[in-house]
């Protein structure tokens, strides 16, 4: 039972060491202000990448896409898949400080990474990623 345990805590913790990027801070708020009810979700990652990173992607913008299907449509709700590796993507990088694999939410000054709770359900337990997503849409939502 004990080597089925480390076998366990070995998966999930594998794949989030083997992505080797450095995470952000939960919840960062650079001023009190917001700007805008635009809502953006950015997934940076490079171009070498393994499964659950691609499945992090692909749940994600599902997820934006069909909890929030007007709102996504309209814009109020956007999703980017950011290549790290690309040079077009540095000033975006730096703006947000992102120097890894990393999922945040933006709205105006405001984001939330939940780049840790994608590796943790993303493959093992989607509706609990999706879940947290709508959580922290909803916070971002109902703060003005």
């Amino acid at each position: 039972m004990k080597t089925i345990k480390i076998i366990f805590a070995l998966a999930i913790i594998i794949p989030v060491l083997s992505c080797n990027g450095q995470q952000e801070k939960k919840v960062t708020q650079a001023s009190s202000s917001v700007s805008s009810d635009k809502i953006e979700a950015y997934y940076f990652h490079f171009t070498a990448r393994c499964t659950t990173c691609k499945t992090i992607e692909a749940k994600a913008k599902e997820f934006l896409e069909t909890d929030y299907p007007v709102r996504f449509k309209s814009g109020l709700i956007t999703f980017q898949s950011v290549n790290l590796d690309e040079a077009t993507s540095k000033p975006l990088a730096e703006k947000l400080g992102v120097t890894g694999q990393a999922l945040l939410l933006v709205r105006g000054d405001q984001k939330i990474n939940i780049t840790n709770e994608g590796f943790l359900y993303a493959v093992a337990k989607p509706e609990k990623f999706n879940e947290v997503i709508r959580d922290k849409v909803e916070l971002l939502s109902l703060e003005k």
